[in-house]
């Protein structure tokens, strides 16, 4: 895909590719602001998966580590904050939903 982008004359330098990696980190991270809300506000995450969503929290952990070890850091913040608000959602399931950890059973 980069040489693609090449071949027409599109170039970006590094610092407009750190800020292209930062507008998708803010809008991938901020994405789940607005469920994380709605679980606090109705005090209910039943509609939500606990399979998925711990899947997903692990995935963004390992993507924080990806990083950490590269050194990314568009990828260490977006992720960092989106790990916090994973985690919330997760807890707040495990809270709110007293058959959440049924949906774990095979």
């Amino acid at each position: 895909m980069t040489l693609a982008l090449l071949s027409v004359g599109f170039h970006l330098s590094s610092a407009r590719i750190d800020d292209l990696g930062y507008a998708a980190a803010l809008l991938t991270t901020a994405a789940y602001v607005p469920q994380l809300v709605r679980v606090i506000r109705l005090h209910s995450a039943r509609d939500i998966s606990l399979p998925t969503f711990m899947m997903f929290a692990l995935g963004v952990c390992f993507w924080l580590l990806y990083g950490l070890y590269t050194g990314s850091k568009p990828i260490i913040a977006s992720n960092s904050v989106t790990m916090v608000l994973a985690i919330s959602i997760v807890v707040l399931k495990l809270r709110y939903d007293r058959r959440a950890l049924k949906e774990l059973k095979p």
